[in-house]
């Protein structure tokens, strides 16, 4: 009897274990923090602590299970962090950043439930050296604070140029010797722009290696603000590598009506053992008229220098600057800086730490 106990104890350790190894949950995320300083035309200088220009702040909890037979079931849970303030970005959306189930096979590919990201996005962001963050991101140039295409479709609320609620979408198994896209689907559910309930279709096709990379991406959204005319966010891109330098260039299109922004990403990194130098340009060019508004002249160039010092493959130290010079009526500027007048200059410096735990 002592023995047959000591043996179903023994295989039920082992079944426990072969349980454990069939599924896994992994907590973790990033902190980064930077001080900041922005001068705008017209309206003077603040200086201000800052969370996620490295990298955006954040909590995630993700895990999978092997359902066998190649397949794999799976869920992703991320919220934003102000790590200034210890609050959530999200407010009462609280993963706000993603929120998906996934079911997934060998050779067959991915479908994902839930809020994720755009394909155009999934692409235009590999292409900034910056991450869509930071003084330096290319997020100043996609935002409604101008008179276009995006304020247009989505008035001041959330819109469809990074993410996407109530999403389907099935994506392209990751062994097709450089293949990749996928295809997205959203149902507006009965909402308003202003709730993030929005109508999309989109994909994205694209071929990448070690050394060369060519994409295309399209998504088109509907919702209670685009009676005039669906949003249509269309991109390409491509990057090469050359030894230790990287460059990327990249062409974005917003379209709502009459009504046109396209930018255009022009961006080199260079890795010289821990340290990581990055250089963008970017312009953006607008085209056509909101009502009555003509929008012709309101562009905007941005150029942004940075440095990333890795202390090790968690931790990093980083420095940034850009300048946004506004032409026209545009008034485009770098985030926690002042009011500014149209037609003015933006321009600012950080320094920050990130940690990835």
């Amino acid at each position: 009897m002592k023995q047959k106990s000591i043996l179903s104890a023994v295989f039920l350790l082992f079944a426990a274990g072969a349980a454990v190894a069939q599924g896994s949950v992994v907590v973790g995320g990033i902190l980064d923090s930077a001080v900041r300083y922005v001068r705008n035309d017209g309206g003077g200088s603040i200086k201000s602590l800052v969370s996620g220009s490295n990298q955006t702040s954040r909590l995630y909890f993700r895990g999978d299970e092997d359902l066998g037979g190649g397949l794999s079931a799976g869920f992703w849970l991320e919220s934003g962090v102000n790590a200034d303030t210890g609050t959530s970005s999200g407010g009462t959306q609280f993963f706000d950043r993603r929120a998906t189930l996934s079911l997934s096979g060998r050779g067959i590919g991915e479908l994902r439930l839930g809020r994720d990201y755009v394909p155009t996005y999934a692409i235009w962001v590999r292409h900034d050296p910056y991450s869509h963050v930071g003084v330096a991101g290319s997020n100043n140039f996609s935002s409604s604070s101008q008179q276009g295409p995006i304020r247009s479709a989505f008035g001041t609320g959330p819109n469809t140029t990074v993410r996407s609620s109530n999403t389907v979408a099935y994506l392209l198994p990751s062994d097709l010797g450089g293949l990749e896209g996928g295809l997205m689907v959203a149902a507006g559910e009965g909402g308003t722009a202003a709730n993030g309930q929005d109508k999309l279709i989109g994909g994205r096709i694209g071929w990448q290696s070690t050394s060369f990379g060519a994409h295309a991406s399209r998504v088109v959204t509907s919702n209670d603000l685009t009676a005039s005319g669906k949003f249509k966010d269309t991109l390409f891109a491509v990057n090469g590598s050359v030894g230790q330098v990287r460059m990327n260039a990249a062409l974005r299109k917003y379209e709502q009506a009459l009504s046109e922004e396209t930018i255009l990403l022009l961006s080199t990194v260079v890795t010289l053992g821990q340290v990581e130098l990055k250089a963008s340009y970017l312009r953006a060019n607008m085209k056509g008229k909101v009502g009555t508004t003509v929008i012709d002249a309101n562009d905007a160039t941005q150029i942004g220098l940075g440095a990333v010092y890795s202390l090790s493959k968690r931790s990093a130290l980083y420095v940034q600057g850009a300048r946004i010079n506004n032409d026209g009526k545009a008034s485009f500027s770098i985030p926690g800086g002042s009011t500014m007048v149209a037609g003015g200059s933006s321009t600012a410096f950080e320094a920050g730490m990130r940690h990835n735990f």
